[in-house]
């Protein structure tokens, strides 16, 4: 599976909404919140086998502002391999 970055800008009326319904779908703790600090993002790292699945974890409300991004790690390995490019 790859890995994505999901960020849900939201406006602040709309933060307790998006943080229930992030909670009845059993992701709440997969994301970091800016809110209490006055920015209104949400971030989380999840699995998925494309974005199209990742974007399905961002409920409705939020969805068309969101943004997904595939991500990945560099290790030694990945590194060597480049430089054999």
């Amino acid at each position: 599976m790859d890995r994505f970055l999901i960020e849900t800008p939201h406006r602040e009326q709309d933060c307790m909404n998006l943080i229930q319904l992030l909670n009845a779908q059993g992701y709440l703790t997969h994301f970091d919140w800016g809110c209490m600090n006055g920015v209104h993002t949400g971030w989380a790292v999840i699995e998925a086998t494309s974005e199209a699945e990742a974007r399905l974890a961002i409920p409705p409300l939020v969805r068309g502002e969101a943004r997904v991004t595939k991500v990945n790690r560099f290790d030694a390995a990945l590194l060597s391999e480049m430089h054999q490019r």
